[in-house]
């Protein structure tokens, strides 16, 4: 069995170690934990793992985050991966710092890597993993907070939240989403 997971964010210098990329920054620690690289190919920067017989594809896409549904099609189609073998990583403003809360479909919640992914594939029954980044920001200054830099509170919250975002990964690859909800959103 395959499966695609998705670390959403930007690419360039500006934008590593932002809020936005949180989608990132878990596809790297998955993938170091799988003891894999990534390598530049096709719309992303692309990196092949197993666990237990299951070939994972982890993909961040090189096509900022507005058109990252380009990206996805591709992969997707690339290796032949079900829509339900598909888990994509994003930030999400409405859930505290940290949080992770697991669904296998839902809307774009107003995220333009979802927007772009659900517009392109044609479909919004795909799983998401919402990793929690706050909403400590004053009115008008959204963008600056989601593409600010994480503070050195934040990363003490941070850090051990995207171990569990692994294990969390790793459960929906062997055991599926339903069980993997039942078990990771009440945490």
């Amino acid at each position: 069995m395959k499966y695609l997971i998705v670390g959403l964010g930007n690419i360039g210098d500006e934008y590593a170690d932002t809020r936005h990329n949180i989608g990132f920054i878990a596809a790297d620690a998955l993938t170091l934990s799988l003891k894999s690289t990534f390598s530049t190919d096709r719309y992303a920067a692309v990196a092949k793992g197993s666990i237990k017989g299951r070939i994972l594809i982890i993909i961040k896409p090189s096509t900022f985050m507005n058109l990252s549904g380009k990206a996805v099609r591709y992969w997707l189609q690339k290796e032949e991966i079900p829509l339900e073998n598909m888990l994509v990583i994003v930030d999400d403003l409405a859930l505290p710092l940290g949080s992770l809360r697991l669904k296998t479909k839902g809307g774009d919640g107003g995220h333009n890597g979802l927007i772009s992914i659900i517009e392109t594939i044609g479909s919004a029954d795909f799983s998401r993993l919402r990793i929690g980044i706050g909403n400590d920001f004053s009115k008008g200054y959204q963008v600056d907070y989601v593409l600010g830099r994480w503070t050195s509170e934040e990363q003490k919250t941070l850090t051990p939240r995207i171990e569990t975002t692994i294990e969390l990964i790793k459960s929906f690859v062997l055991i599926g989403p339903e069980r993997t909800m039942n078990f990771f959103n009440k945490k």
